[in-house]
């Protein structure tokens, strides 16, 4: 049995004492194991507890009625719940201890479909929970499987979703009749395969297969001959997000970069020939699409340079509409009522946890309307601090000028020198974004530091030749790019370069360790959160279904020449030049970066002699959801950096 699989089906027992270490205390107190943490002062905690407090809520559809269903945090975990009118009482409709995902509702039918795993696991399964009897039934095998992406037929009679059940590695399409219960594989083709879109009568689906972030294949699949059709794709290979029908149920709106460097809008009707470029005037990705039922709009957001801009098309003409005023922020979950007339969205902010808001597009002057308003702890919002976008040059040029990188600049109210805390997204095919972060709102106001978060290259949103600059053999030059964020903090007045700190979750914790490496002069700690130390230990012990789609991204480790520079490059290879103090947090049942990942880095920097905290807990996976979970670790990070960081 595979190393993950066995520890992922123990995930109840304790995990063994690291190695060597006899002489560092080992804590278990519940779910929490940890070495080397200092008690957490109250006074800490106290200070911390009306940011940990912040509470966001985002939209996750409409009901027949009108109302709408939200995720929210009351307790533990983010939970399903319903609100009738703007502003009106949030109706908590699930109480489980683990959070959930995809939650879905079906057209014309009070009910939806939600997914849910147990520790962090992410072996989701999906169950339909019946708003009428509150009645929950489990819809698919229970076992070791992963199911997502599900998605209704128009009139709520049938249900797609991908499952790994069949062998545990392939992502199969299956379709439910919803009532009479008998669910079918539709699509075994091998791969990672995704449903988008049922056309209008039910007859045929649309699909994707997903090979990377820059390499999809689009395609429709008869459900009554389970024939697959794929469409061409220009150039032969390209990059593909949103797919839909047309209200025409003939024609189709889809999201790819074919020929371009962003991902732009078309519509394509084969009985007129070349695609139409919808959104081809704007040198941005397009992020969400979604069409109205009654086929007379459409709405998309494009993403620029990380604030996103929200546009409706009236159809068939794409015609734009004026809309009222958004907040600046980013936008995400776009869904019109089911009777067309109105569009939800999630807007979250820098300086605003995320909430739902609702524009009426059948008033003579579209107008927006609030209907959540989240909670921010009881602090002044007003102080909250909004980040510049500022750029510093790296090693490398384009066109004879220096490449530069995009970074959002979080400054503390005050003249300095300040600390700063370099945050590193994961992915590595993410973008960092300026949303609402209560950590770094602490940060910033209560321990004056100042806070950088970079999209080094290989992140999201700025093109696909800077997404793949980063790939296989290019690993280390966006270690480099933070190197070349080191000398822009030298240059700033208001920042010491003499306190600077690295923090990052997954691929950013690996970048949190390979910075601490090559920099371990200039970097006084480092934050690793659920971070790859060695990508051939991480390749070999990821789990099945996503080892294909990593090696896309960092190399295939059985070839010679890739294996030979993972292992050049690895932080557990070098782990005695990490000289600088060292946090490790990990998920017990994380399967995309198993704890072992963890333990590796731990045991090597303290067998040289480097001081380590190690954090993990048994009832989280790949990061923390669980909000007791989630802050103890937050505090545990604020006492670091006061130890580590704040000192002179």
């Amino acid at each position: 049995m595979r190393l993950t699989a066995l520890l992922l089906t123990t995930a109840l027992l304790a995990p063994p004492a690291l190695a060597d270490t006899a002489a560092v205390e080992r804590v278990e107190v519940g779910n929490r194991v940890s070495e080397n943490l200092p008690e957490v002062p109250a006074e800490l905690v106290e200070r911390l507890d009306r940011y940990q407090n912040t509470r966001g809520a985002s939209f996750s559809g409409w009901l027949p009625d009108g109302s709408v269903l939200v995720g929210t945090r009351f307790g533990e975990t983010n939970q399903v719940h319903r609100v009738a009118a703007p502003l009106g009482m949030r109706e908590q409709l699930t109480f489980y201890r683990e959070p959930l995902s995809a939650v879905t509702p079906a057209p014309g039918k009070n009910g939806f479909v939600f997914g849910k795993d147990v520790g962090g696991s992410e072996f989701w399964q999906l169950f339909w929970f019946d708003i009428d009897t509150r009645e929950v039934t489990m819809l698919t095998d229970g076992g070791r499987s992963q199911n997502t992406r599900p998605l209704f037929s128009h009139d709520g009679a049938q249900l797609a979703w991908a499952s790994t059940a069949r062998n545990g590695t392939d992502y199969d399409l299956w379709v439910r009749d919803m009532a009479t219960g008998q669910s079918r594989i539709v699509l075994q083709e091998g791969g990672m395969w995704t449903a988008m879109d049922f056309s209008p009568d039910g007859k045929r689906l649309l699909v994707m297969k997903y090979v990377s972030i820059n390499e999809a294949y689009p395609g429709e699949v008869d459900l009554a001959t389970g024939k697959l059709e794929l469409f061409p794709v220009e150039g032969g290979k390209a990059a593909f997000s949103a797919f839909r029908y047309a209200p025409d149920g003939r024609s189709v709106y889809y999201v790819s970069d074919e020929q371009r460097e962003f991902l732009t809008l078309r519509h394509h009707d084969p009985e007129d020939g070349a695609p139409t470029l919808i959104s081809g005037h704007i040198p941005w990705n397009v992020t969400d699409l979604d069409i109205a039922s009654d086929g007379k709009t459409l709405a998309y957001a494009a993403n620029e340079d990380g604030i996103s801009k929200l546009h409706v098309l009236a159809l068939p003409g794409h015609r734009e509409l004026v809309l009222p005023g958004l907040p600046i922020g980013v936008i995400g979950n776009l869904a019109f009522s089911p009777d067309g007339r109105q569009l939800a969205v999630t807007l979250n902010s820098a300086t605003s946890p995320s909430d739902v808001y609702v524009i009426d597009l059948a008033a003579a002057a579209p107008k927006m309307t609030r209907w959540t308003g989240s909670e921010v702890g009881g602090l002044d919002a007003s102080r909250f601090r909004a980040p510049e976008l500022v750029r510093f040059a790296t090693f490398d040029e384009v066109d004879g000028k220096p490449r530069t990188i995009p970074a959002f600049y979080y400054r503390p109210e005050g003249d300095g020198p300040f600390p700063v805390v370099v945050s590193i997204h994961g992915g590595p095919e993410s973008q960092a974004l300026p949303t609402f972060n209560p950590t770094t709102q602490f940060l910033l106001e209560e321990l004056k530091v100042a806070v950088l978060v970079p999209n080094v290259r290989g992140s999201a949103g700025y093109g696909k030749t800077y997404l793949q600059l980063d790939n296989g053999l290019l690993r280390k030059d966006s270690v480099k790019d933070i190197g070349a964020l080191l000398d822009w903090i030298a240059t700033r007045p208001e920042l010491d370069a003499g306190r600077v700190g690295v923090m990052g979750g997954s691929y950013g914790g690996y970048m949190v360790l390979a910075s601490m490496v090559d920099y371990n002069d200039r970097i006084r700690a480092g934050i690793d959160i659920v971070g790859i130390s060695d990508f051939g230990t991480f390749l070999e012990n990821t789990e099945d279904y996503r080892r294909d789609l990593r090696r896309a991204e960092y190399g295939d480790e059985r070839i010679p020449e890739i294996k030979a520079f993972h292992d050049r490059i690895a932080p557990l290879n070098n782990a005695h030049r990490i000289t600088s103090p060292l946090f490790v947090a990990q998920g017990y049942n994380d399967p995309r970066v198993p704890w072992t990942e963890a333990e590796q880095i731990v045991k090597a920097v303290r067998g040289n002699g480097g001081e380590v905290w190690y954090l993990m807990f048994m009832d989280e996976g790949h990061g923390f959801r669980k909000k007791t979970n989630s802050d103890y670790f937050g505090a545990a990070a604020i006492l670091f950096w006061q130890k580590h960081l704040l000192a002179e």
